[in-house]
């Protein structure tokens, strides 16, 4: 069983509090990514110009949330784990952002950044399908975050299940972008229009899969 050292090392302001406080920046960026991508779909550009930047915003917020995290453990601070893989974890949380932001930056390339209307239901699925593993991410920091102080067996198994939950997301989300391409290459459109859609597609389906590496860093924080 592991011993509860966060309850005592930590008793202002644990480093996974800020974790959290991060999983839930990344949550809402993603929620305004859904709601921009909806916007782009529907022709809306003053709106979706007007969520870019605030997913801009939320990235920044985050940014120095993540410096934080990296202040407030210089060298020689204890930690349960190794502080190395709370970094990656940390990291890949934060590329779920930065996924986000190469997204909205690649739709705003293309001066006409049209989605053929036959892909745009199937491109809206996707986006609902990689937002299912962000809320799952904000979970699981918490869940963790309670594991590293209670150190219970039945902590680590509410871990373990958002994290089985997670890789099954991904997945899903993995077969409806390969759909989607497919999809995409068979069209009788534009060169440029299809290259454009597959490469977005890519980017978005990337958000579950920082989703889900993030997931594996924590398995293997949490087996030890």
């Amino acid at each position: 069983m592991r011993i509860p050292f966060l309850s005592k090392l930590f008793r202002i302001s644990s480093p996974f509090d800020s974790l959290q406080d991060h999983a839930e920046k990344v949550k809402e960026c993603t929620w305004s990514f859904q709601q921009a991508i909806e916007c782009f779909i529907a022709g809306r550009q003053e709106k979706f110009e007007e969520l870019r930047k605030e997913i801009i915003e939320i990235e920044r917020a985050a940014d120095i949330i993540k410096r934080q995290i990296h202040g407030r453990l210089p060298k020689g601070t204890f930690l349960p784990l190794e502080k190395l893989e709370f970094f990656r974890y940390l990291r890949e949380q934060d590329n779920v952002l930065d996924a986000v932001e190469e997204a909205i930056e690649w739709i705003s390339m293309k001066n006409d950044p049209r989605i053929p209307k036959i892909l745009q239901e199937d491109f809206l699925r996707l986006v609902d399908t990689v937002i299912d593993p962000i809320e799952e991410l904000s979970r699981l920091a918490d869940e963790s975050r309670k594991y590293f102080i209670k150190g219970s067996a039945r902590q680590r198994d509410v871990v373990l299940e958002i994290i089985q939950t997670l890789h099954k997301q991904e997945h899903d989300a993995d077969i409806l972008e390969g759909q989607i391409k497919r999809e995409a290459f068979h069209l009788h459109a534009d060169p440029l229009v299809v290259f454009h859609v597959i490469r977005l597609v890519e980017i978005i389906a990337s958000i579950a899969d920082h989703a889900e590496n993030a997931a594996d860093m924590m398995r293997a924080m949490v087996s030890k």
